[in-house]
């Protein structure tokens, strides 16, 4: 080898042994490279959003999908403390109430759940507050094409809006599991998204649960074609059935049971509302893009989303030119919105969901700062 070979060599020795040494960059990518900087940070805070976070005692989690961004909402000593998580396009997120565990549907090919798990003890034995830390991921093909996610009866399921089904997802086997429900419109056909089956709204069972869809006529046009037909076109599915229950909603997202009421996002129209004798009642127009759905006490989060400019003709019904990336508070007995968290510089928010501030208190990443020594020793310290 020649000594200018050996000088390269060294070189890439080093390099190599520099990388990945970046909790960051081993959980996704560096910061840099995902597109998240401290403006993706900035935010302004409206009405009494912070003091109901405060009341409520909740840690809310907020997916903004095209910023590769999981965030988490809480309130220490009266002021918001905002934390995050960087995951590839993160889409639905779900929240097992009963070991605390939070499950993201990462959908970049290939298309991901990840685990996280909320930690509170060290190395040295020490109680700690609780910080959500990955804890497993299990990989799919991105034809799966996830959306939303769910817990129904105990069990996680996720939309496979590239098969126009529902999927239960079982992170103890390597297997890729198979569409177990289905619209009754598309009934065999797994080829390709013809409906865009993108929410569920949980109950006790498959049964006792309802999922919405941009329509439930197979056309030409497929979802993504700026010709797909979307006005009023978007439907509620009863999972006994597989029938339509409900009509004209455009572009729906987030469907919820809650209380008795089948909620949605009308999101082509910047509403929030509910289903009733199959119509949808908007409760309250926002500024924005509505998707994004979860609810504490009388209290619905809604997240309000840019509009992607190709897509404009998806958001017939919303007259505001420049949307803020936001989540509103808003009370479900009267439309008031309490107040709200805006990002001028956010995208566009999946989901939303919850746990209790006392069990944990966010993320570990605080700020966008590479190769940061305080997040190593972290990750170096805590025990999952």
């Amino acid at each position: 080898m020649t000594g200018s070979e050996e000088k390269l060599r060294e070189k890439l020795l080093q390099r190599q042994h520099e990388a990945l040494r970046d909790p960051a960059e081993v959980i996704t990518a560096g910061f840099e490279q995902c597109g998240i900087t401290s403006k993706s940070l900035q935010h302004r805070v409206t009405g009494d959003f912070i003091s109901l976070l405060e009341k409520l005692k909740l840690t809310l989690l907020v997916t903004r999908e095209y910023e590769h961004l999981v965030l988490a909402l809480t309130v220490r000593a009266g002021k918001l403390h905002q934390s995050f998580l960087n995951l590839p396009h993160p889409a639905g997120i779900a929240v097992n109430r009963k070991n605390n565990k939070v499950y993201v549907a990462a959908t970049r090919n290939p298309n991901a759940i990840v685990e996280l798990v909320t930690s509170n003890k060290i190395a040295s034995g020490r109680k700690t507050p609780g910080l959500l830390m990955p804890s497993r991921l299990k990989y799919y093909s991105g034809s799966t094409y996830f959306h939303d996610l769910a817990f129904i009866n105990g069990e996680l399921h996720a939309n496979s809006v590239g098969q126009n089904g529902i999927i239960k997802i079982n992170m103890d086997s390597s297997e890729t599991e198979g569409v177990s429900w289905m619209p009754a419109c598309v009934k065999g056909k797994k080829d390709r998204n013809h409906i865009q089956l993108n929410s569920i709204a949980a109950g006790k069972t498959i049964k006792h649960s309802y999922f919405s869809a941009s329509t439930d006529t197979i056309s030409k046009y497929k979802p993504g074609d700026l010709k797909f037909a979307v006005d009023k076109k978007g439907v509620l599915f009863d999972g006994k059935t597989g029938r339509t229950i409900a009509r004209g909603l455009t572009r729906p997202h987030s469907a919820r049971l809650y209380k008795g009421k089948i909620w949605v996002d009308n999101s082509g129209y910047g509403e929030f509302g509910f289903i009733r004798t199959g119509s949808f009642i908007p409760l309250v127009k926002l500024p924005g893009w509505t998707r994004g759905l979860c609810f504490a006490g009388n209290v619905a989060f809604v997240g309000v989303s840019r509009i992607i400019k190709k897509f404009k003709a998806y958001a017939p019904g919303i007259t505001n030119a420049n949307p803020i990336c936001s989540v509103y508070a808003v009370d479900i007995r009267t439309g008031e919105i309490i107040g709200s968290i805006q990002w001028k510089f956010g995208n566009q928010i999946f989901g939303i969901d919850s746990l209790s501030a006392s069990v944990c208190s966010g993320f570990p990443f605080e700020k966008v700062i590479a190769h940061d020594e305080h997040i190593k020793n972290i990750f170096f310290r805590y025990i999952v």
